[in-house]
């Protein structure tokens, strides 16, 4: 059975809901305009003073005076409508769902597709990507030196179009090791025996199982696997998850522009105003910021907020997505199926107690919803988990999280490799800066410790304990915050995966997007006779 697209019941609900929304909305949006005339981001400022503009300071006194005139005259009205909107969020489902019919594949997009497993074969080729987008009202995502929401939204969208109508090259790349070899690629890549001394890559975790722990900053082995780092937005990817996607029309311009690509999205994403004790920690102005889209049917689908938010991150519902894909059918007409996971995790430094709080609660999530869905005429294709963590494999402050029993279920690619090296959090003051404005720019100086060094988010120290980084003779390693884990099921023989940074949002984001393809190998059995 499909979802409803609509996240309520019937359709006088909804209307009452739009009726409510449509007297708050003037209000808000007056607000926010009231605090992005007062916040300025660096690129603004620099602008500012190359063209030698000295009217900003009336530009913000009369700005300031009128927007707080026009929200003080609405209030009245979004009183009104914020009591008939509150009461209304208990009969709303926690996501809206939009599917786009599919427009029929030519052949050769048919090839490209994953129909391995469906036409008898025993491989096939999964993509996911994550990132975190910052599409927060603008007002307050100009205190992240990113502005102008709106036109983010827009120009995210576009770009991700742009990558993956990209035409394709299509190569074969051998695997170094025992476990096969790699499905077609979209794009060149660049082998771990590459005589660039910038480059850097993650240890197959097939071949050879990374270290569950706190990452080793010892060399790759020989076993490294393809991996990437691309100014543009990967053409193979299946699902993406996007976090901080808070802003609701942001949200829609998004679900318009990959509508076309990503036939099944779910977006806004979360719980509203008060809900039930236990649940939720406290009066949520803001959904969770996860946004879903994925080239797959959606057959199930199921949000957990988590209920131990604090301080600012308590007035938004974040929490944990989880959904049940249709990928196709086997030979004997099994299903074949996917979970796929995403989540945001606490941000604020120095309280990895409840982040690993909710790391336990997202264990019990994943494995609740996947007893409860999975049925005997399936066969599970892929286990995915995905987003914004809040933790990196380098901090001190981070060390509890890092030995997270999670870890020991869910294999991180990035670990053992070169790759964790990079990091994915940008320095926020320096986003506009030259070296890392634009994707080609970011792309370059993610290939250069000395220059990742000035841009990448350092790793944080324990409270009240100094520390010298790196140590002597030691590599640099950035904050990688951003995670795309999978688990190996008991079907698969070998799990292959290529691991991807792409850098086309440059400029639009503070997080550099993750990218994971996962060349899974079934036995022959399953795959055909199952």
């Amino acid at each position: 059975m499909s979802l409803r697209e609509s996240p309520f019941p019937n359709c006088f609900v909804e209307g009452l809901h739009a009726v409510s929304w449509g007297l708050i909305l003037p209000c808000f949006w007056f607000l926010d305009r009231l605090i992005a005339v007062c916040m300025s981001t660096s690129l603004e400022r620099t602008q500012r003073q190359e063209q030698e503009c000295y009217l900003h300071p009336l530009k913000v006194f009369f700005g300031f005076i009128l927007f707080l005139t026009l929200f003080l005259i609405t209030a009245p009205l979004a009183f009104l409508g914020f009591l008939l909107w509150a009461p209304l969020q208990a009969a709303r489902r926690p996501f809206s769902y939009y599917q786009e019919p599919p427009s029929r594949p030519t052949p050769a997009e048919e090839g490209e597709r994953n129909l391995g497993f469906e036409a008898g074969a025993n491989k096939a080729t999964f993509g996911f990507a994550t990132a975190n987008l910052c599409l927060l009202p603008d007002g307050i995502a100009r205190f992240n030196n990113l502005g102008h929401t709106q036109r983010r939204a827009t120009a995210i969208g576009r770009s991700i179009v742009q990558g993956v109508n990209r035409p394709h090259i299509r190569i074969f790349v051998d695997s170094p090791s025992s476990c096969g070899t790699l499905s077609p690629s979209s794009s060149l890549l660049p082998g771990p025996s590459t005589t660039s001394p910038a480059s850097y890559g993650a240890t197959d975790p097939a071949c050879q199982p990374p270290p569950q722990g706190v990452a080793q900053r010892g060399q790759a082995g020989p076993d490294d696997v393809p991996w990437e780092v691309s100014s543009l937005f990967p053409a193979n990817v299946d699902i993406l998850c996007l976090e901080e996607v808070f802003d609701k029309r942001a949200a829609v311009k998004l679900t318009n522009t990959l509508g076309p690509l990503f036939n099944h999205i779910l977006y806004d994403v979360g719980v509203y105003a008060c809900q039930p004790p236990g649940s939720c920690s406290s009066f949520k102005f803001f959904n969770s910021g996860l946004f879903l889209a994925s080239r797959y049917p959606v057959l199930e689908a199921q949000y957990h907020c988590f209920p131990n938010g604090r301080g600012e991150d308590a007035l938004a519902a974040k929490g944990l997505l989880s959904a049940k894909v249709l990928v196709g059918q086997n030979q004997k007409e099994k299903k074949l199926v996917g979970y796929f996971n995403c989540t945001h995790l606490h941000a604020p430094e120095g309280e990895g107690e409840i982040r690993c709080e909710q790391l336990n609660m997202l264990t019990k999530w994943i494995q609740e919803f996947q007893v409860t869905n999975s049925k005997p005429d399936e066969v599970v294709v892929f286990d995915v988990l995905s987003g914004d963590f809040n933790f990196d494999n380098c901090s001190p402050d981070d060390s509890l999280e890092q030995r997270h029993s999670l870890f020991e279920e869910y294999r991180d690619p990035c670990r053992a490799g070169r790759l964790y090296r990079s990091g994915t959090l940008l320095e926020q003051p320096t986003l506009y800066h030259e070296d890392v404005r634009t994707p080609e720019n970011l792309q370059r100086t993610l290939e250069r410790e000395d220059l990742r060094k000035q841009y990448i988010s350092s790793p944080v120290a324990l409270d009240g304990c100094p520390m010298v980084y790196p140590e002597l003779g030691q590599p640099w390693v950035g904050r990688r915050i951003d995670y795309i884990l999978y688990r190996e099921s008991s079907i698969s023989k070998h799990c292959r995966t290529v691991l991807d940074l792409w850098t086309q949002l440059a400029g639009l984001t503070d997080h550099i997007p993750v990218g994971l393809r996962l060349n899974v190998f079934l036995d022959s059995d399953t795959a055909q006779s199952e």
